[in-house]
């Protein structure tokens, strides 16, 4: 689903970083961990198409992102420690404001049922700087997902939250996590790619655990293989 080939990325004279490699599954649960400054959010930005590679090669489902860009973003649904939401609108209005930019069809079936899905139906018609930084973050979640991306990333959503607040958040991703629009019953679930530091947490939610160091892959494990002791020696 998602292919970095020699991705580097500089800013000015500082190179944060350098021909990184990775090959994401579809269906994977990546948690890209690393001290900071190690470029886990230039990445994230990169596959987003919110920022360009310096160099290298970016592939979504095949395809170049280089050349494609506007096309795939619509394969892409982007959560992050900031919500993109407006804080003086109704969560009604700002699902609405960004099903208008992502053409989604019965725009107000599927806003009702990503709301009541995150829990926020019964305060729709609030406005969002009533919302707890919790519930922001649910409905960042169904902003990310109302044109049922096959991809979503995750930049640090459980910056700010408590501890109740972050496992209500993991539950939340655990069950909306499924299969992404146009699947069938033989397909596999989104893939996300997220990024935390909170090790443990990030490591229960997925499958899959990366760590950046120096602008490069340093460890790539998966599932039971995953040991938290070498990802420490990272930090």
């Amino acid at each position: 689903m998602i292919e970095l080939r020699n991705i580097s990325k500089a800013f000015g004279s500082r190179i944060v970083l350098r021909k990184v490699n990775l090959t994401i599954n579809e269906g994977d649960f990546v948690t890209l961990m690393g001290p900071n400054g190690v470029g886990k959010t230039t990445l994230l930005h990169l596959i987003a198409t919110l920022s360009k590679p310096t160099a290298g090669t970016i592939l979504i489902n095949g395809y170049d992102l280089a050349d494609s860009a506007s096309q795939l973003r619509r394969f892409i649904g982007v959560v992050s420690h900031k919500t993109l939401l407006y804080d003086d609108l109704t969560a009604m209005q700002n699902l609405s404001f960004y099903a208008q930019m992502y053409d989604v069809v019965d725009s107000s079936i599927r806003i009702e049922s990503l709301l009541k899905q995150v829990g926020l139906w019964g305060r729709q018609n609030d406005l969002v700087r009533t919302y707890s930084r919790g519930m922001q973050q649910r409905l960042s979640i169904a902003r990310a997902l109302l044109h049922n991306p096959p991809i979503l990333i995750l930049d640090e959503p459980d910056t700010g939250l408590d501890q109740h607040a972050t496992q209500q958040l993991g539950d939340l991703l655990t069950e909306m996590g499924g299969d992404s629009a146009g699947s069938s019953e033989n397909s596999n679930k989104r893939t996300t790619m997220m990024t935390t530091h909170n090790l443990d947490w990030g490591v229960s939610m997925g499958n899959r655990a990366v760590v950046l160091a120096k602008g490069q892959v340093a460890y790539d494990s998966q599932g039971g293989e995953i040991s938290m002791t070498q990802v420490r020696e990272y930090y």
